[in-house]
């Protein structure tokens, strides 16, 4: 009785409820709309028919696609007669502007099938919701995400500016603009403090929905100034994001210091705009502009926020590159001001040089060349690396090419410099910081050349081998040992002497202009040979199209290291240059030597240098017979300036000192230094050399 008496209700009840199912139906917030197996319209919502503008009864009885021929509705149809073919429901999204709505929108549409008790398809639901909100939601996280990748790619200071643009464009504004500070190019800190009434700001990056970027009337590099009214100047004053438009009356005023300026936001309806000061770590860079004009909402607060966060991103990548920048140019400045500002003339080489440093991301390392002209018409060259890059590395370079300096000076031979360089570089290790003691280290080539023999004797210490162009234009690179880097301590060095034809011409080099990340060091000596035996580079060619050459042939476009390049063209001094006499040991020949030496300089036109010459003749001459042993030679030079040597048998250097008024001698030496422009000596494989320079009248 009891299941009677709720049988005999149940229609009751259903009565009772379909008050509330038409209710649900026509008070939903989607918009419904059911559909027979002939896609006919039975029912739809007022939601739908505000959607559409439209009426049920214009809708009902109807295909929708009859209603509304327009290609989405025809791919509607599609859908719900898969749906009937499958029984499956099918969920897509669109976004569009509808006719019931002044923008456009996103939407979620439902088509789902109506089924009987036997699980036949019947009929159509199509359900649509405004999923604006969480459209936009995921765009924004969308957004910034991309951002936190595409933003800071590199460490350079306008590639980033225009990576914030390229994102915020177009899913956020229809134009963005990055104006900076023109000290942050400099990599300097921006002055704290009140700025300046009117600012002035350097266009950095800008992007459009438009092709070329029609709206901005500031190129790309040049400065503008904004006085205090403009957007720009206020958040950059107040540190604070400024959003005007349109809808803020002092909008136009505030623009229309530049009449191109209000022209071109008229010109392209720019309603609204956020402008956004670019701060990091309590410094403020510049400011971002976003505008929209052919979108036609306006920014909301959620737009602001987006905004200001892909700035924030973009203001530490920005400060990262600017300080890098600084530290760049101040490394790259105390390197060339490390290197030779100007290569010495001499008559034993000319030569050309150059220095190229490494890309931007890699940073400034320690590649050097160096001239240095010794005693006795010589010259040596130099080219060295130090190991690693930025600050570190050039001042280490500027140590070592001190030290190969001022080696030099005291005419080590190649193997003894790099010997005594050995050692130094190993003292710089325990200087340096703990972590970076295994990075001290060094590479060099030391090449010394004589005029008068045309013999070379060169050693280097792990460094690569130097080319030889020779006087008919083959290349071959010359076999030396391949002794240790510099730093590794107690391996010995070895010299190798080579007599260069006259016009031979040496290339020496780093190894930054050979080897690279993708490319070993036999293949880069290989491309560097091909270079220099190129049918365009004559065995005279000029030395400076011989160096452009090369670096245009051998390195890679973006080089990773530092290279330098260092190329010497050989000369010899003719006999009538060179005058040599062999001496006895006896004091009687002094006297010989001074006519002979008179004649010599009678010969070459220096009479009025014949009283010092003869002078200093005699006084080398008398120590060398006093004091050391045979066989003594005496030679004299006519170069850029006239240089007298006496060479002996003995390993003893000479040293000045100061007589006594009684003293009989003591006094060679000091007249030698006091008449003659510099002098010094050298050791020989045989004893000593003695010299002293005069200049030429």
């Amino acid at each position: 009785m009891t299941s009677d008496a709720h049988t005999e209700g149940l229609p009751v009840a259903m009565e009772l409820q379909q008050p509330f199912i038409d209710w649900a139906f026509t008070q939903s917030a989607f918009a419904l709309a059911i559909h027979d197996r002939n896609l006919v319209v039975l029912r739809v919502n007022e939601r739908l028919c505000q959607m559409f503008q439209t009426t049920e009864d214009r809708l009902r009885g109807r295909r929708i696609a009859e209603t509304f021929p327009t290609p989405q509705f025809h791919t509607l149809e599609r859908y719900m007669r898969q749906v009937l073919e499958t029984g499956e429901p099918v969920q897509r999204e669109t976004y569009r502007r509808v006719p019931g709505e002044a923008r456009e929108r996103a939407w979620s549409v439902s088509v789902s099938p109506l089924k009987d008790e036997r699980g036949g398809t019947q009929g159509i639901l199509i359900g649509v919701l405004d999923v604006t909100e969480q459209y936009r939601t995921r765009q924004r996280l969308s957004l910034v995400n991309e951002a936190s990748t595409a933003i800071g790619t590199t460490l350079n200071i306008t590639r980033t500016a225009q990576e914030l643009v390229d994102v915020a464009v177009p899913q956020l504004a229809d134009l963005a603009i990055v104006d900076l500070l023109d000290s942050v190019f400099q990599g300097e800190e921006p002055l704290p403090g009140p700025l300046p009434a009117t600012i002035a700001l350097r266009r950095t990056a800008h992007q459009s929905v438009n092709e070329g970027v029609p709206e901005t009337v500031i190129k790309l590099g040049d400065i503008d100034h904004y006085p205090d009214s403009a957007p720009s100047a206020r958040a950059l004053a107040t540190g604070e994001t400024v959003t005007t438009g349109f809808h803020d009356p002092a909008f136009l005023p505030s623009i229309s210091h530049n009449p191109d300026r209000a022209n071109s936001v008229r010109k392209h309806g720019l309603h609204s705009v956020i402008t956004v000061p670019i701060r990091a770590r309590g410094l403020t860079l510049g400011v971002a502009a976003f505008l929209r004009g052919r979108r036609p909402d306006p920014f909301e607060a959620d737009d602001v926020l987006i905004a200001e966060e892909l700035t924030a991103r973009a203001a530490v990548c920005l400060d990262n590159a600017r300080r890098y920048t600084r530290e760049h140019t101040t490394a790259l400045a105390l390197q060339r001001s490390l290197l030779p500002r100007r290569i010495p003339e001499t008559s034993a080489v000319q030569v050309a040089g150059r220095y190229l440093p490494a890309s931007s991301h890699a940073g400034v390392g320690g590649d050097w060349f160096d001239v240095i002209r010794l005693s006795g018409a010589r010259v040596a060259l130099v080219v060295g690396d130090v190991v690693g890059h930025g600050l570190q590395a050039s001042a280490t370079m500027g140590r070592l090419r001190t030290a190969v300096r001022t080696l030099a000076d005291i005419d080590l031979a190649p193997d003894e410099l790099l010997t005594h360089l050995d050692d130094l570089v190993g003292r710089l290790a325990p200087e340096s910081d703990a972590e970076a003691e295994h990075d001290v280290g060094a590479t060099c080539l030391y090449v010394v050349y004589d005029p008068a023999s045309r013999r070379c004797s060169m050693a280097r210490a792990g460094h690569c081998p130097p080319a030889l162009i020779g006087p008919g234009g083959g290349v071959e690179f010359l076999d030396l040992p391949a002794c240790p880097p510099l730093g590794l301590g107690g391996l010995p060095f070895e010299s190798v002497d080579v007599e260069l034809p006259e016009g031979s011409t040496l290339v020496l080099y780093t190894d930054g202009l050979v080897e690279s990340r993708g490319r070993d060091i036999d293949a880069g000596l290989e491309r560097l040979r091909h270079a220099l035996s190129a049918p365009s580079l004559s065995p005279t060619a000029p030395l400076d199209d011989i160096c452009d050459h090369v670096l245009g042939t051998v390195l890679p476009g973006t080089p990773m290291d530092d290279a330098a390049l260092l190329v010497a063209r050989t000369r010899s001094l003719s006999p009538g240059h060179v005058a040599t006499w062999d001496l006895p040991a006896d004091p009687a020949i002094v006297a010989d030597a001074r006519r002979e030496v008179g004649e010599q300089l009678g010969a070459w036109g220096l009479d009025e240098l014949g009283f010092v010459t003869e002078l200093v003749v005699s006084e080398l001459v008398t120590n060398a017979i006093r004091h050391a042993e045979g066989p003594i030679r005496l030679r004299l030079i006519r170069d850029r300036t006239l240089i007298c040597e006496v060479s002996d048998g003995s390993t003893t250097a000479p040293h000045m000192r100061r007589a006594r008024v009684f003293d009989e001698g003591g006094r060679g030496l000091l007249l030698v230094a006091q008449l003659t422009q510099s002098w010094g000596s050298r050791q020989t494989p045989e004893g000593k050399t003695i010299w002293a320079e005069q200049a030429l009248p």
